[in-house]
């Protein structure tokens, strides 16, 4: 009775949540982030700011949890990645397959609004600060599972190799969204997104043959 007590609590927590990021990105699309207030958003929401920081630290956390839930990815498919499958092998694959299902984090997802949010991150300044500390924390991650799948690699190997993928993907996924904006649809991008992410890990493999 009380475990199911507690997922209905989690389950109303989420559509709170959910509503509230809703209610602010709509509100930062329509006049851009630094135009709205966190007490506009509140009132727009129907809750108070307290309750409203109670979901979110912070008012650039409304719009990068969708960010932040992808924290530590690249490091858990390095650590889950198929028996004889190398590390460099399992985020390529993992990377590839973001792309055949859209996933916006791939940068090839068509979506006006899923455009128009990029857009936005890319274009203010204190989003794009919080996106790097996401990245900076990733390579860590990253670099740790490597470490992991290869003792004898140097650490300083493993760090290089990490800052090396984490960059790849933002650049890959930089270069399709902005393939997008021009015009193109993502169904018109997707063989040479999957070839520009081929060839990057290719070169990955080449430079860092003890992940590979």
């Amino acid at each position: 009775m009380s475990r199911e007590s507690g997922g209905l609590r989690e389950r109303r927590k989420q559509r709170t949540r959910d509503a509230l990021s809703a209610a602010a990105i709509a509100l930062f699309l329509e006049r851009g982030f630094d135009d709205v207030s966190v007490a506009e958003i509140a009132a727009a929401a129907e809750v108070s700011k307290p309750t409203l920081f109670t979901y979110f630290p912070s008012k650039e956390d409304l719009v990068l949890h969708r960010v932040a839930d992808h924290q530590g990815e690249q490091a858990r498919m390095v650590r889950r990645r198929a028996p004889g499958e190398s590390p460099l092998a399992a985020l390529e694959r993992h990377f590839v397959e973001g792309l055949a299902r859209r996933d916006p984090v791939t940068g090839l997802n068509d979506h006006r609004e899923v455009l128009a949010f990029h857009g936005m991150v890319f274009a203010t300044p204190s989003l794009t600060g919080r996106v790097a500390q996401y990245a900076a924390q990733d390579e860590e991650s990253l670099a740790a599972a490597l470490a992991e799948s290869a003792p004898a690699a140097d650490t300083v190997v493993s760090a290089l190799a990490a800052g090396q993928v984490v960059t790849a993907r933002r650049i890959l996924a930089r270069e399709n969204w902005r393939q997008l904006t021009a015009g193109r649809s993502a169904a018109e991008v997707f063989p040479q997104a999957v070839d520009a992410a081929r060839r990057s890990f290719r070169s990955l493999r080449q430079g860092f043959a003890e992940f590979a």
